[in-house]
């Protein structure tokens, strides 16, 4: 058994000496495709804790498991302790500590030692029942849970808490916060309110912020619970009142202290007088709920009052049900308890038409109501976006807020893909409908469709409700009238929606149905949803790109259909973002989506050879994300007008939708990886003096070098360097095998090149797989391979892998890895010459080290010996490893077989009694009555190691 990698892990961190870790742990299965155009890993560049191949946020704990034969240390309590580097930036550190010394007393005679315990606990009985109970108790998760049931009864409709957004459905993976922003009462103050709300998926959290009273704001920064900044944001120019952003890949700690309610968030503006307002973000269910909103703000300067009210629509009676979050209204000192009275009135123009008086204490200003019954006119008010709200303290020193209600502002998009599949009668024609719309303040509508592959003429086209029976269609809005039959597009505005249509909207309560000569009652439909905002550059206020069966070569007659948001930002990266809809439960498959691009528009047969990305794949009905590295032919083909999206699944491999894209751009010579690298500063520093700041920078040659870069050593242009945390690796370069029949050296480089200018013109040159002219692009060495290459994998920070070959595939663009197949050996005594090598060898006596080829002169200089831990043993040395904070694990025997380190258990008989236990310093478990011992092990040779230092 090889020395695992945790192994390795823990001895790096316990020792602060890095090992280099087993490449072959890093190989996939045979024959599984690297799929290089995925992004990133999620803690590429995060702070944390790498351990054993696995990555750990900051203020994790876990056990450490240090693979086979070790297994899992339960007495070692590893944690990942958040550390500052001199520049302020914030790291990981691990920490482990045995935890054996802190086990209770058992309060029995006969304590047992359970699988995956580290401490005794009594048999089963009431003592270990409430040893158990104890450690529940510990954990808070379960002592809030067992909490929350009990205290729902007894909650008031004015706690917020009720509101908690944790209690969504199991579908719904979105948390839902809010925070209102004020500024202070000194004069330097801004008289500025703005309501930020939240999403969090997974761990990206999306804001979408408006304000009022305050000019633009140029920065935005989140500050964690001790007033640290963790995330900041800059806030691009522009004129709407409307901020939008993603603050990415949240930390497991930062994401807690928001959960908790412990983060805040403060907005500046770039003016000299240098506006400011700030806030807490907390957690409202009412935000899932909301569908109309409002901002209050005051009269007064620098007053640092303001508010905002979260209203909805009750589902069947006109009741208006509403919240308010107030700030600075109570004038309090100390910390006594005020209770002072409020006046809240519902205005139109000036004419109060609802007032409720109720009382706010001074811990608890937030404010819940209805209002009951609202007539015609009241409704018709609330969809123009005409009506206040008002509140006002009746105290001595009284103080007013307001705003006008509006439908709820997001930088979400409302859209919908209309597909046969979710038709009123489901069919599979192979058409699309996409739409996006875009609600005002007034409740005006604006609204663009469009429709493709439809089996006949569309007859109408409708907004509608959901039908209360099979057939029985509830159509709320006629947008046939302005539908282009020459373009198969409708672009309008419908002006006169209802309060209840706004509410039912904002729901995804709504349809859109088309209806074609063939199919009366509607051949494409889909649902007006809202799309979660993610931060993608791409113009959603635009028709975005439809996918359709119909565009298939050949045509496939799909149920499904989708549309797409494509753009390519100044670094010449691709940003993308796929909605599918339509797909049955049979076909609700992984489905996977790839940019195509034509050489030229009709070429779309079996015979073409088409420029082909892997974009994603994804389970579901979206995707979205960002493709670089995108070659030159590719981008002249987005910016013509001749590529295409296509999305496949497993029954239609070859595409089930698919749609034509036009991008225009100005990348004639492709992707800028100067810009690329300015966007990841804090990766690849350029700066010498901040690299030598940096404590992860490597000094090489008298030059340093920022950790993650690669490069050629000056020494020896055949080998590639990298820098990893402080150590440098180098690898020798792995030439490919070339077909050509003339090759020729270029000065600057390694490998030998084909001279194909030199080649005879009646000699026949070589097939070449032509199949995929753009070749393959892999992740692990960062470069383009032509079609039909072989090479061994370059994966930092391990270098080159000689137990896989890689494979570039014409055919589809793909990189295919397999593990390499050592030859079958008639030797008794099999050697691995040297421990980057993958398969052994017979050993020949005759062979010396100038027979080694050049690449294997590094690792053949000097003895095999085996390195563990901060020890050097000779080769057939045996020993029992010593492990930091466990000490020696006697259970575990160790050789050195020709540089490589090995380790096995001890093997222990099986035990057929009833009653096992373990004895300390004992290896094996064995039986409460047994005498004998030392019969039921299997001796291991105890060899004394030799050790040299």
């Amino acid at each position: 058994m090889l020395l695992p990698r945790a192994l390795r892990s823990w001895l790096c961190v316990l020792s602060c000496a890095w090992l280099r870790a087993g490449a072959a742990s890093r190989l996939k299965s045979p024959a599984l495709p690297i799929q290089s155009e995925r992004e990133p890993l999620p803690f590429k560049g995060l702070s944390g804790c790498s351990f054993g191949g696995r990555f750990y946020s900051l203020a994790d704990m876990w056990h450490p498991d240090l693979g086979e034969p070790f297994g899992v240390m339960h007495c070692v309590q590893c944690l990942c302790e958040p550390q500052k580097s001199r520049r302020g930036k914030v790291f990981g550190k691990v920490n482990c500590k045995n935890i054996k010394q802190d086990c209770p007393d058992p309060n029995c005679d006969d304590p047992v030692l359970l699988p995956g315990h580290c401490c005794k606990t009594c048999p089963k009985g009431d003592d270990d029942k409430k040893q158990t109970d104890s450690v529940l108790e510990n954990f808070e998760y379960f002592h809030e849970k067992g909490k929350e049931k009990e205290d729902d009864l007894h909650k008031s409709y004015n706690d917020r808490s009720y509101l908690s957004s944790e209690d969504m459905g199991p579908g719904e993976s979105r948390s839902d916060f809010v925070a209102l922003l004020t500024g202070g009462t000194d004069l330097l103050s801004s008289s500025g309110v703005a309501r930020a709300r939240f999403s969090l998926t997974r761990t990206s959290l999306a804001f979408s912020i408006t304000y009022q009273r305050m000019v633009r704001p140029s920065k935005i920064v989140f500050l964690d619970s001790d007033g640290t900044t963790a995330f900041e944001y800059r806030v691009p120019k522009g004129q709407s009142d409307m901020i939008c952003g993603v603050w990415k890949n949240l930390a497991k700690p930062l994401m807690r202290q928001l959960q908790s309610e412990q983060i805040r968030i403060r907005m500046t503006t770039s003016t000299t007088r240098g506006e400011e307002v700030e806030g807490k973000i907390i957690k409202h269910r009412a935000l899932f709920a909301e569908t109309f909103s409002s901002t209050l703000t005051s009269e007064e300067e620098n007053s640092g009052t303001g508010g905002i009210a979260m209203l909805t629509l009750s589902d069947t009676e006109n009741n208006l049900h509403f919240i308010l979050i107030l700030q600075g209204l109570l004038k309090h000192k100390d910390k006594e308890l005020l209770s002072v009275p409020i006046r809240v009135q519902l205005v139109y123009r000036q004419h109060v038409l609802r007032e409720i008086r109720a009382n706010i204490t001074s811990h608890d200003p937030d404010f819940a109501e209805v209002l009951t019954d609202l007539n015609s006119r009241e409704l018709f008010w609330l969809s123009r976006g005409q009506l206040e709200i008002a509140v006002a303290t009746e105290a001595q020193d009284p103080r007013q807020i307001s705003g006008f209600i509006t439908g709820r502002k997001s930088c979400d998009t409302l859209q919908s893909v209309m597909s046969s599949g979710d038709a009123l009668t489901p069919g599979k024609t192979g058409g699309v409908g996409s739409a996006i719309f875009n609600l005002y303040d007034n409740g005006t509508l604006d609204y663009q469709v469009q429709v493709a592959g439809l089996t006949s003429d569309v007859v109408g086209l409708t907004i509608e409700l959901k039908p209360r029976r099979r057939n029985k269609r509830s159509v709320l809005y006629d947008l046939t009238p302005e539908y282009d039959k020459a373009t198969g597009q409708a672009t309008g505005s419908w002006s006169r929606l209802e309060a209840r249509h706004i509410h039912m909207l904002l729901q995804n309560e709504l349809f859109i149905n088309v209806a074609t000569a063939h199919s009366q009652e509607g051949e494409l439909r889909g649902q007006i949803k809202a799309l979660p905002y993610s931060g993608l550059e791409a113009p959603r206020h635009e028709l975005p790109t439809p996918l359709a069966g119909h565009f298939v070569s050949p045509p496939v007659r799909s149920g499904a259909s989708g549309h797409a948001w494509v753009s390519v930002d100044k670094q010449c990266h691709l940003h993308y973002e796929i909605v599918v809809a339509g797909l049955s439960r049979a076909d609700d498959l992984t489905v996977s989506a790839h940019l195509h691009g034509l050489a030229e528009i009709g070429e779309i047969d079996d015979s073409s050879t088409p420029h082909k990305r892997l974009l994603t794949g994804f389970y579901g009905s979206q995707a979205q994300g960002v493709l670089k590295d995108i070659s030159v032919e590719l981008l002249q083909h987005l910016d013509q007008g001749t590529a295409f999206i296509q999305v496949s699944t497993k029954l239609n491999p070859r595409g089930e939708i698919r749609g034509k894209v036009h991008v225009p751009n100005n990348c004639e010579f492709g992707t800028r990886g100067e810009a690329e690298e300015a966007e990841f500063d804090d990766l690849f520093v350029k700066d010498p003096e901040e690299l030598k700041k940096d404590p992860h920078t490597c000094f090489f040659e008298n030059q340093h070098r920022a950790h993650g870069s690669r490069w050629t050593p000056g020494y020896d242009k055949c080998f590639s360097c990298s820098c990893q945390k402080r150590t440098v690796i180098c690898d020798p370069v792995i030439c490919p095998v070339l077909t050509c029949s003339r090759t020729i050296q270029p000065e600057d480089k390694c490998c030998p090149v084909c001279d194909e200018r030199k080649e005879p013109k009646d000699m026949k040159a070589p097939e070449r797989v032509d199949e995929h002219p753009e070749g393959c692009y892999f992740e692990g060495d960062q470069k383009m391979h032509a079609p039909g290459t072989t090479w061994h994998p370059f994966v930092p920070p391990f270098g080159y892998i000689k137990c896989a070959v890689c494979t570039c595939k014409g055919s589809t663009g793909e990189v295919h890895c397999e593990k390499v197949t050592c030859p079958a050996l008639t030797c008794s005594h099999p050697v691995r010459r040297n421990p980057s090598d993958c398969c052994k060898e017979c050993p020949e006596e005759e062979r010396t080290p100038g027979g080694l080829e050049h690449s294997d002169m590094m690792q053949a200089d000097g003895p095999r010996h085996c390195k563990f831990g901060k020890s050097y043993y000779q080769n057939s040395d045996n020993w029992h490893p010593w492990v930091p904070v466990v000490g020696e694990m006697k259970c575990i025997n160790c050789w050195c077989d020709h540089g490589v380190t090995k380790c096995q258990r001890k093997q222990c008989p099986v035990l057929t009694c009833s009653d096992i236990t373990r004895r300390d310093g004992s290896c094996c478990p064995e039986c409460v009555d047994s005498k004998e011992e030392d019969d039921l092990s299997i001796k291991a040779p105890d060899k004394r190691p030799t050790r040299r230092h």
